[in-house]
């Protein structure tokens, strides 16, 4: 067994002051354990911030665990971090740190923050591990600003991937990432999904919390294989031409003793007064911003996923948790800022650099925020004020409608203001359209479920709800299972119910999800300019007793223009007219109470020509047959 080597470092006086200062954004490539060559031995350089301990040890299966026999040094500039070099030792060592602290001899077996693997839970060792792997996705690289900027079809297929699918014949076991890869490429090839966002892949300790407890900032989980088989995943998607979102947790991490929290026996990561350090809701600790080593070490592991795993977007969750010092807290419970107020002026400091170094690095990614409240500008440059995000979820969007469609459609004519007041702000911010895993858990049913009627009604509700959708302004986003027509909720310990396919009113909907889709790629005016209000206008918004809306969606070109007509109702309206802005023939593109999609079949016969009648201050109309709880697309020929 080898001694530790000291005074191996992979440090320069430069990256100490980077650290120092809290603008080192590659911590991933110093701090960790690496595999190097030292006076022609090959082992592995050990590296950790641990300011405040009084020793550090490496211990692992290499050396029996013993806790006293490889001990690291603190380096001589006070900057906290305790490094050495062990021989002979290599990639898929398993490791632990043992920190004893300077308070109270506090002495604790903590996994390396820096880690680029990790045992498989509830196992909690680091893993040495080589990142090397060859690409083969070139081509995507090279031109993904195309499918990733603001003027192009954005359709995400959220998923969880431990019950997306499932092995039944192997004890119900998930698909690992090279299985994933096999199968999804195709599904979402076919269903016309531009991108998939994958809910934290991360390591984390509690499989329940999907991810959003993450311990391994730094480390995709062991539950589905080895770092290399996640790469092959997301290069298998770029080679079909779909991008890769990864969901992103900065806000908070768990209190697992063998986490991040009190590492070194102060609080190093959190902020250590409860009251800014503490979140209530998810008895998890919150990180402090105001820390400079902190937002180094964060802001390193954003762009660590987009430099190492080739992601081509960050979704970050809870951005509201972050910047207001109040949330989820009653009076008493926070501490004002500075100048008296409820924002959390180190957070929102730490969000706008985070954007900033990202889109500096990577200007043909996307930085994508859950942000549920009205603060304003959260997609909107830094240098203008703004938070620096590329989008944001449009919450309000999602539980307006929502709202609107759990009610029976007989009284949707009362509420008719759920569906348009989203266009008072829809260009306030570059909004993306959210229908999300948050809405189909905890008791509020499926999507399916939530829709009012009969069975048939439920479908053609769930069809207008997701055709609407699709053609309000905003990028698009599809937690999995909706498209299948899921009567039960989410649940992450089971697979979807992929058996409801062998039903042809799923399979129905299922091929509605794909041509809507298909349809939304095709065409300008349903994605180049959802930011511009310029794109969109209302033709009648004023139809509450019919619960009718119609309005028109416009590209670049006036070619490309798009007329939608819904109808929230389940009676068949017959000879409505409808004003156009050009004569000619409009020819009927999708109707989702077409027969092939489950519907009765009502409808215009595939389209039919203007009139020269004015209508709706247009000068040439339409007669219409608007189809029960249906959606109609047409274009101009």
């Amino acid at each position: 067994m080898q001694n530790v080597i000291h005074g191996v470092s992979l440090f320069t006086e430069n990256d100490i002051y980077l650290f120092r200062e809290g603008t080192h954004y590659r911590l991933y490539k110093k701090l960790g354990s690496h595999i190097i060559e030292h006076e022609g031995r090959q082992g592995v350089c050990f590296a950790v911030w641990a300011p405040n301990a009084k020793s550090v040890t490496v211990m692992g299966n290499f050396n029996g665990w013993n806790a006293d026999s490889h001990p690291l040094s603190i380096r001589w500039d006070n900057s906290g971090i305790w490094e050495g070099f062990i021989p002979e030792i290599g990639n898929g060592t398993l490791y632990k740190y043992r920190i004893v602290s300077s308070h109270n001899n506090y002495t604790v077996d903590k996994r390396d923050p820096f880690a680029f693997n990790s045992e498989m839970p509830p196992q909690t060792a680091s893993i040495v591990w080589d990142m090397k792997y060859n690409w083969a996705d070139a081509d995507w690289m090279k031109t993904r600003h195309k499918n990733n900027s603001a003027n192009s079809p954005m359709s995400i297929y959220e998923m969880h991937l431990g019950s997306w699918r499932r092995k039944p014949e192997e004890e119900n076991r998930p698909l690992n990432y090279r299985e994933t890869a096999q199968y999804i490429t195709e599904y979402a090839g076919d269903m016309g999904f531009t991108h998939i966002e994958l809910l934290p892949v991360m390591e984390h300790p509690f499989y329940g919390s999907w991810g959003y407890q993450t311990t391994g900032y730094f480390a995709p989980t062991s539950r589905y294989g080895t770092p290399q088989d996640m790469m092959f995943l997301i290069d298998c998607l770029h080679k079909k031409g779909i991008g890769v979102i990864l969901d992103w947790v900065p806000s908070h991490f768990p209190s697992d003793e063998h986490g991040l929290a009190y590492f070194d026996g102060t609080h190093l990561f959190e902020h250590a007064d409860p009251r800014k350090g503490f979140h209530p809701d998810w008895k998890t600790y919150i990180f402090n911003y105001g820390r400079n080593e902190t937002r180094s070490f964060l802001i390193s592991s954003a762009l660590f996923w987009l430099d190492m795993y080739h992601a081509d977007g960050i979704r970050v969750d809870a951005v509201a948790s972050m910047i207001y010092l109040d949330y989820s807290r009653e009076e008493g419970e926070w501490l004002p800022n500075e100048f008296g107020g409820r924002e959390n002026i180190e957070a929102i400091n730490f969000l706008k650099t985070l954007n900033t170094q990202v889109y500096a690095n990577y200007p043909d990614t996307q930085m994508l925020a859950e942000e549920s409240t009205a603060w304003p500008m959260v997609s909107r440059p830094v240098y203008l004020g703004g938070l620096g995000f590329g989008m944001k979820w449009n919450m309000g969007w999602m539980h307006d409608t929502l709202n609107y469609f759990a009610k029976d459609p007989v009284y949707r004519k009362h509420h008719h203001n759920q569906l348009t007041f989203s266009m008072l702000y829809a260009f306030n911010e570059n909004f993306l359209l959210p229908l999300s895993h948050d809405e189909v858990v905890h008791g509020k049913g499926s999507l399916m479920n939530k829709m009012p009627g009969d069975y048939w009604q439920k479908f053609a509700n769930l069809r207008l709800f997701l055709g609407y959708m699709f053609t309000h302004p905003g990028k698009k986003l599809l937690f999995m299972g909706a498209e299948l027509g899921q009567w039960s909720e989410w649940n992450h310990e089971s697979s979807l119910d992929w058996n409801l396919l062998s039903f042809p009113i799923h399979r129905q909907l299922q091929c509605w999800v794909r041509d809507i889709n298909n349809f939304y790629k095709e065409a300008p005016a349903l994605y180049e300019t959802d930011f511009d209000n310029r794109g969109f206008e209302w033709i009648d918004c004023c139809d509450s007793n019919n619960s009718v809306l119609i309005f028109i969606r416009k590209g670049k070109t006036a070619e490309s223009t798009v007329l939608v007509v819904c109808n929230f109702t389940p009676v068949i309206r017959e000879n409505y007219r409808v004003g156009v802005p050009f004569e000619g023939y409009w020819k009927e593109i999708l109707n989702s109470d077409a027969l092939e999609y489950g519907g009765s079949g009502a409808g215009n016969l595939g389209g039919l020509d203007s009139q020269q009648y004015g209508c709706h201050g247009r000068p040439f109309s339409v007669l219409l047959t608007l189809p029960p709880l249906g959606i109609l697309i047409f274009k101009r020929q």
